[in-house]
């Protein structure tokens, strides 16, 4: 009996990665994340899998990012009753990123209702927070490197993929077919991450491709972030910085913290980080010394880099402050969250900011500002944006081109075949042609919805 992957998320996109290993009558899913971006994408979250969640036997996660674990509670809610298996940091970061998801989704909801911009009467969300925390105790935590059975007769292991805290890559191994999922790979030169752990040894691997197509710059983070404050502090301008809640927020907090003290831009400048899930991410990195290059000072220091704001009133409070100012807020690529009214309040002011801090997906409301756009879209509204728009260069949390490519060399043998998923379809093909090109390997980008032998 043959192994094969169906890919359900995740190919020609970088949301929604859901990757399904069947074997005889027994599957698992590697990875349940949401979509995000273009309509188009989040439409297929309310679309049912091709198979009842109560025949997918396990799921295993890479990492906790919602573009990776965030469809699990609609799995769970659906009848899916297996074990969940991640790292005890995907798991620390799960029991903080799904229920503040189910909440945002009731808020989005909620407030679409009150404004009556929804097609949708009511509108619903997805889950709900409580069906977020029902999922929760299906989560089972395994260690870094250590081989554990999902399903009888299957094995999995866990190596580290830098990225965030418990991102993993993982080899699957069933029915002597050795399978390598890359997950999220972090930059061997990541501010506060440590570098991905080596390639195993694999017959068949996905290989992400966020940014296959591209280099990114010599320069870090925290150059390329000084002048944009040491302008804004002259001006006295506002930033609106989106952040993911995890990972970025904290890589931001670090930089700002190395630009104090480095006398760059001024102790005094006030900093906001305005995510109750970015907050309580953040103090877990004190929880998990080794799996980053934070020594336990740096990791306590971040905890105290910003006035951590939790309550909505607090939040609210922030509009009638003055500049300068830096407000970190969730969500990264401004699909949602509190940072959506910080950039409706902000954006039309010219002295003011808006820092973006990664990959923008097409679709979302950090693509449109990306873009140069002058209007954007915000609870129903057109907002102007006179803010002068950053794009960070350095702060992706992601391997480049180059990187991936040398992470892949560390394989101890070529694999007999290659997919490439995790991207935009420029990015994606882009990196199938260099593994064709430079090392001869067997590469192809996968159709969404499409199955594939492994």
């Amino acid at each position: 009996m043959d192994v094969n992957i169906s890919f359900l998320g995740g190919t020609g996109t970088v949301t929604g990665s859901k990757y399904l290993v069947r074997h005889g009558k027994s599957c698992l899913l590697i990875d349940c994340g949401l979509f995000q971006g273009y309509k188009l994408l989040r439409l297929r979250n309310w679309t049912p899998l091709p198979i009842p969640p109560s025949e997918i036997k396990a799921v295993i996660l890479t990492h906790a990012h919602l573009d990776h674990s965030g469809y699990l509670p609609v799995l769970a809610k659906e009848g899916f009753k297996g074990h969940i298996y991640a790292t005890k940091g995907s798991l620390d970061l799960c029991r903080i990123l799904l229920p503040d998801s189910g909440h945002l989704q009731e808020e989005d909801a909620s407030f679409a209702n009150r404004h009556g911009f929804s097609k949708h009467s009511p509108a619903l969300p997805l889950y709900t927070r409580e069906e977020a925390i029902d999922c929760l105790p299906l989560i089972k935590a395994v260690e870094f490197n250590h081989s554990f059975s999902p399903i009888p007769g299957w094995k999995a292991t866990f190596s580290s993929a830098g990225h965030i805290l418990g991102a993993a890559s993982l080899l699957l191994e069933v029915a002597g077919r050795r399978l390598l999922f890359s997950g999220d790979l972090g930059r061997p030169d990541d501010l506060i991450m440590n570098p991905p752990d080596k390639a195993p040894d694999a017959d068949a691997v996905l290989i992400e491709s966020t940014y296959g197509d591209r280099a990114h710059p010599k320069e870090d983070v925290v150059a390329e972030l000084g002048p944009a404050l040491q302008k804004l502090v002259k001006r006295g301008g506002i930033a609106v910085v989106p952040v993911f809640a995890v990972g970025r927020a904290q890589a931001l907090l670090h930089a700002i913290n190395l630009l104090k003290a480095k006398g760059e831009i001024p102790h005094s400048l006030p900093v906001y980080l305005d995510s109750p899930m970015a907050v309580n991410t953040t103090n877990l990195f004190v929880h998990h010394l080794g799996e980053h290059r934070l020594s336990q000072q740096e990791a306590y220091a971040l905890t105290h880099a910003a006035t951590m704001v939790s309550s909505l009133d607090e939040s609210i409070a922030l509009a009638g402050k003055k500049g300068p100012m830096v407000i970190l807020s969730a969500s990264g690529m401004a699909t949602g969250g509190r940072v959506l009214h910080h950039i409706a309040h902000h954006a039309g002011d010219p002295k003011n900011m808006i820092i973006l801090t990664g990959f923008q997906a097409p679709g979302t409301r950090g693509a449109t500002l990306a873009s140069g756009a002058k209007l954007v879209r915000i609870h129903g509204r057109d907002v102007l944006v006179h803010a002068e728009i950053i794009q960070l260069q350095s702060a992706s949390a992601h391997a480049d081109g180059d990187q991936i490519m040398a992470w892949l060399a560390t394989m101890p043998k070529a694999p007999s075949r290659v997919y490439v998923v995790h991207g935009e379809l420029g990015a994606s093909d882009e990196l199938r042609k260099r593994l064709q090109n430079e090392k001869g390997w067997p590469a192809m980008v996968p159709e969404h919805g499409s199955t594939w032998p492994a």
